[in-house]
């Protein structure tokens, strides 16, 4: 299997930085071609959600070089990739929270991080940022982490009244601000000829996930240009549309 891979991010039309921190990569093993990626969206006073954001990014892309190469030497099972990233997890809420204590600011930040093996996915998820799957469909991989998501869990609140509330930003726990952090695990078989995005909440909030599949889906994107030319315009869309947020999306096509 092979893999071709794009990403794009926006400061977007309101905010004076961009808080998001995102990296896809490809990957040989010896368990053979790997795509890897993993896209945070920082949040905090004085811009101190790029500090968050960074951070956690570092910690991934510090493990992808030095720890997942010996990891390959041995089949990789879900209950190895959870360890290994839930540790991760831990460690950075800790670092973020001591460091925030130093400077007098909370920060945090989402982080939704994706191992793309020739026959294993791996996901990690805390917060709002997501992972879809596009084939024949759109298919959302990842639950957010949110007030909403739970009062629609619950039978509370239906997603139209969802789209308008106020708290719809409310975050249950994101890395560094939360006293303890519990990411979401997801793991499935790798599918050939479709692809997998990654994106924040500025990404989707105005744009919806037809338009997303519609620009998006395997049907049009072949190659690396188109794929960066998809996530342009749909980027575009939503500041056209007056999303204030940072914009931010990866790709990972399989085939």
């Amino acid at each position: 299997m092979n893999f071709i891979i794009s990403a794009d991010t926006d400061i977007g039309t309101t905010k004076s930085t961009n808080q998001d921190s995102l990296t896809v990569k490809l990957l040989r093993t010896n368990q053979g071609r790997m795509a890897f990626a993993v896209l945070c969206d920082g949040m905090g006073g004085l811009d101190k959600g790029e500090v968050a954001s960074a951070s956690v990014l570092r910690a991934f892309d510090k493990w992808v070089r030095e720890s997942l190469p010996s990891l390959c030497n041995l089949p990789l099972e879900d209950h190895v990739i959870r360890s290994e990233w839930e540790k991760i997890i831990q460690e950075q809420n800790e670092l973020l929270h001591r460091y925030g204590a130093r400077v007098g600011v909370s920060l945090g930040t989402t982080v939704v991080a994706m191992l793309v093996t020739e026959t294993r996915i791996f996901i990690l998820n805390v917060g709002d940022s997501r992972a879809y799957m596009l084939g024949g469909t759109i298919e959302q991989l990842t639950k957010d982490q949110t007030f909403i998501a739970r009062e629609i869990e619950l039978g509370n609140m239906t997603p139209e009244q969802a789209a308008q509330d106020p708290r719809r930003n409310v975050l249950l726990q994101c890395v560094g601000a939360s006293d303890e952090v519990y990411p979401e695990m997801f793991f499935g078989d790798t599918r050939q000829g479709v692809i997998y995005l990654l994106c924040t909440d500025g990404f989707r909030h105005e744009i919806t996930a037809e338009e997303i599949y519609a620009g998006l889906s395997p049907n049009v994107l072949f190659d690396e240009y188109s794929m960066k030319q998809g996530l342009r315009r749909l980027i575009d869309l939503n500041k056209q549309r007056q999303e204030r947020d940072n914009i931010s999306a990866l790709l990972i096509r399989t085939f």
